[in-house]
């Protein structure tokens, strides 16, 4: 049963979001535009900053707001048709969306799923969180580090270690079982496949280590 207390954070977390997506991140595009950055830097810069401010802090408070896996559930489908419905309707919102593909529909999808899903298995939302928080914070960094090198959407290695220093102090928090899944997250990051993308990989790898080595005790 839902509570007044849940349905008001729920409330004031999509507040957020949308203040992060509709103004922070417009607002951070056009300053990085006038500083001579390209367009897809720009909106790929925006996309980790979304990480780190919607889904990377959002997921870290959900363990202390809400009492069942209903509501984050909800706002993740909730911002996945946010973020669909523009590419629908050709109607992007061009300081973050890319035409070329749909990742942040999928982070949204995955970010809700996964948390669901942890949360009843693992029956802790701790625990349940640790996978998008790689996703998150530790996927975010990756890009952070390749912008600052490069000045370009890229993959390296560089970025991998910099998402390791990152994702491991968070598994950590859960033990032997997080750190392993932080390790393997930081390397399938580095791998492209052609029909899922990281913020598929990342979670789905860190969540199955996770149940391993928390279900096999001869791990």
């Amino acid at each position: 049963m839902l509570t007044i207390e849940e349905i008001i954070y729920a409330l004031i977390l999509l507040t957020w979001v949308n203040i992060v997506v509709l103004i922070i991140t417009k607002k951070l595009y056009n300053y990085m535009i006038k500083k001579g950055y390209k367009h897809n830097v720009a909106i790929y810069f925006n996309r980790k900053v979304i990480h780190v401010l919607a889904g990377g802090l959002v997921a870290v408070l959900v363990p202390f707001l809400f009492k069942s896996f209903i509501l984050p559930l909800a706002l993740g489908f909730l911002f996945a048709v946010f973020t669909y419905i523009p590419h629908k309707t050709g109607k992007l919102m061009y300081w973050f969306q890319d035409p070329e593909n749909y990742y942040e529909v999928n982070f949204c999808v995955v970010w809700g799923v996964m948390i669901t899903i942890g949360w009843i298995i693992f029956g802790k939302p701790e625990i349940a969180v640790i996978p998008v928080l790689f996703m998150a914070f530790g996927d975010a960094i990756t890009g952070f580090v390749r912008n600052m090198m490069f000045k370009r959407r890229t993959k390296s290695w560089w970025g991998n270690l910099a998402m390791a220093g990152v994702s491991i102090p968070i598994g950590y928090t859960i033990g032997i079982a997080g750190i392993v899944a932080a390790v393997f997250a930081s390397i399938i990051e580095h791998y492209e496949f052609k029909y899922i993308d990281d913020n598929i990989t990342v979670p789905l790898v860190s969540f199955i280590t996770i149940y391993v080595f928390m279900n096999f005790s001869f791990l």
